[in-house]
C-alpha cells in the first residue's frame, strides 16, 4: 500500500465518521494573528500547543527557515492578505534552533538535483537569466539574526500597516520554549 492510498483510505473514514466536526471554524483567525514559521516536522503539532493555539486561532504560513526571502514573493503576499483581508492584527515570525536552513549546502542540493534528473545545463541558463542558485537556496548561520531580518522586511514593507506589531521569536524544537527576539509592540509603539 502506498502512502497516498493510506491517506485516502483514512480520509474516507475521517469524513464518513464526521471526525472533522471538532475542527470546524471560520476562515478568520480567532486570535487575529498570522504566523510565519518553519516547515520543520518537529513544529507541526508542538508549536501550536506551545502557543496555546487551537484550530481556527491563527493563520499559519510555513516555509524553509521561516524566512521572508523576497519582499514581493508568496510569503509576503500571504502575510499582507492575512492582515488586510483575513483580519489578522499581529504578525509572528518564528524560527527555531537546530534549523536545517542553518547548515544548508547549496552545492550539495544542486548535485542532488542533477542526480535526480535535472539537466545540468539548466543552471547555466538560470545564471545567465540572473538567478544565482547559491543566493536563492542559501540558508543562514544565525537563526536570531535571520528572524530579525524577516521581521524587518515585514515591518518595513511599503504595503504593511506600520501599526501592526511584527514579533520575532525562536522556538526550541524539543521543548517548544519560545525566546523573544523582537517585541513587535515596542516597535509599533515607536511609529
Amino acid at each position: 500500500m502506498t502512502i497516498l492510498s493510506e491517506i485516502m483510505e483514512f480520509n474516507k473514514e475521517f469524513v464518513n465518521e464526521k471526525q472533522y466536526e471538532q475542527y470546524e471554524t471560520t476562515k478568520f483567525p480567532d486570535k487575529r494573528i498570522v504566523i510565519l514559521t518553519c516547515m520543520d516536522t518537529r513544529l507541526t503539532e508542538l508549536l501550536p500547543k506551545a502557543m496555546n493555539l487551537k484550530n481556527g486561532d491563527a493563520k499559519i504560513i510555513k516555509s524553509a527557515g521561516a524566512v521572508v526571502t523576497h519582499p514581493f514573493g508568496g510569503i509576503m503576499r500571504s502575510i499582507l492578505v492575512a492582515v488586510y483581508e483575513l483580519k489578522a492584527d499581529e504578525v509572528y515570525i518564528i524560527g527555531h534552533y537546530d534549523c536545517g536552513m542553518s547548515s544548508i549546502d547549496t552545492d550539495s542540493i544542486v548535485s542532488k538535483m542533477v542526480k535526480r534528473g535535472v539537466d545540468e545545463s539548466l543552471f547555466s541558463t538560470l545564471k545567465y537569466s540572473g538567478i544565482n542558485m547559491k543566493e536563492w537556496l542559501r540558508g543562514f548561520s544565525d537563526v536570531t539574526e535571520s528572524v530579525k531580518r524577516s521581521v524587518d522586511v515585514v515591518h518595513n514593507h511599503p504595503l504593511m500597516d506600520k501599526s501592526v506589531p511584527v514579533h520575532g521569536l525562536v522556538a526550541h524544537p524539543d521543548t517548544g520554549q519560545l525566546d523573544m527576539i523582537v517585541d513587535g509592540y515596542e516597535v509599533a509603539a515607536k511609529q
